[in-house]
């Protein structure tokens, strides 16, 4: 439907990739999500430097997590492979675009986890909610929908007002 550019092509047992996370966990990027080189919402974010940074970007899969963040210490983007399996497809779609301006953010030297503002209000979180509202918009999803997809567990009425009038995205009534 709206997403053909890539494909997720491998997502493990979480019983097998608890196995695996005891001696190998971490996995090239482009063997579990074929064809982000060619999104162009992930060329804007890394520009002339998209295939190579794609191609040294690895993924560690940890049931642990709650869907998808980056390894402040190492870079890698970490998947929760339920999620993975079972999640909505643009939910992922638009998190990885979101994780991948996290990854340009920490090669850049910018500290992921400042404490200065709220979740809401951080200037790393903003700008990659802004990437993923850009990308929702060429697919012409509506505001409802993409407040749907902002609205998260982890970030209160509030902070999701802030982020939604930020963005010039109208709050769903």
């Amino acid at each position: 439907m709206l997403i053909k550019a890539f494909r997720i092509v491998k997502v493990l047992q979480p019983d097998r990739l608890f196995r695996h996370r005891i001696s190998f966990s971490i996995y090239p990027f482009n063997d579990y999500f074929k064809g982000f080189e060619k999104v162009e919402a992930v060329r804007r974010i890394f520009g002339e430097e998209t295939e190579e940074a794609l191609r040294n970007l690895r993924v560690e899969f940890s049931p642990f997590i709650g869907y998808m963040g980056v390894n402040g210490s190492n870079g890698h983007l970490i998947v929760n492979p339920t999620y993975l399996r079972n999640g909505d497809r643009l939910d992922i779609y638009l998190d990885v675009i979101h994780e991948l301006v996290h990854v340009r953010q920490r090669m850049e030297g910018k500290d992921l986890f400042a404490t200065d503002y709220s979740y809401a209000e951080r200037p790393i979180e903003v700008e990659a909610y802004r990437y993923v509202v850009e990308e929702a918009r060429r697919l012409r999803l509506s505001d409802k929908r993409i407040c749907e997809y902002l609205e998260v567990p982890w970030m209160s009425k509030k902070d999701f007002e802030k982020l939604a009038k930020a963005l010039s995205v109208k709050r769903k009534q």
